[in-house]
């Protein structure tokens, strides 16, 4: 995954408010506002994976999960895979890696990507998976998920709980990402180092293709 793509959820979220005016932003950080007032943490992600989990922990987690075939290697050796078999209406696959602030998870962006996508196949595309995937989290995640416009991009879908933010969006006609984000680290930190999501060689190689 390349860094760019961390940041289309803020240009998208940006450049949204800025065309449709104030009110979807005031929303926005209103809820935002209310939600880190409210001390609640929502450090839960996906399959034992959590905000501030440490890197080693994660690549054990990792692992173990190797172990029971639940994962593999994922996109040139820099993401782990893990395949949807029945979560999405169609099998899919997402690939995802954590970014690491002070070696804890503070962020964790998934690309999802039907598994028999193709240009003339309109049920497997973007905005079908973009639909599935809103459903499986509202599953997950409880509802809640606020609609966020943009022209060209068409339809993000964001969620706000304490201090984990959802979103949810098509990157194209192929893949949608959901990225969460805990809104109480700053992300100024000095040791966000965006070359430390490459998977250490050592790693890899107790990971089974």
């Amino acid at each position: 995954m390349n860094t760019k793509h961390l940041k289309l959820i803020s240009i998208f979220l940006i450049s949204a408010f800025l065309i449709f005016g104030c009110s979807q932003k005031a929303k926005y950080d209103r809820k935002l506002k209310q939600e880190l007032a409210s001390g609640l943490r929502n450090d839960t992600l996906f399959m034992g994976i959590y905000f501030g989990m440490g890197q080693k922990e994660f690549y054990t987690h990792c692992w173990k999960l190797n172990q029971k075939g639940l994962i593999k290697q994922g996109l040139r050796n820099t993401t782990v895979e893990h395949i949807l078999k029945d979560e999405l209406k169609y099998p899919a696959t997402m690939n995802f890696y954590p970014e690491f602030a002070q070696t804890k998870i503070f962020e964790m962006p998934v690309r999802f990507v039907y598994n028999g996508w193709a240009p003339w196949n309109t049920k497997l595309s973007a905005d079908s998976l973009q639909v599935q995937v809103l459903k499986w989290y509202e599953k997950q995640y409880g509802k809640g998920f606020m609609e966020v416009k943009h022209p060209k991009r068409g339809i993000a879908y964001v969620k706000l709980d304490g201090n984990r933010r959802i979103s949810i969006f098509k990157e194209n006609e192929t893949y949608v990402w959901a990225i969460y984000t805990d809104m109480l680290v700053n992300r100024k930190l000095k040791d966000v180092n965006p070359n430390a999501r490459n998977i250490p060689e050592s790693v890899l190689k107790s990971l089974k293709k």
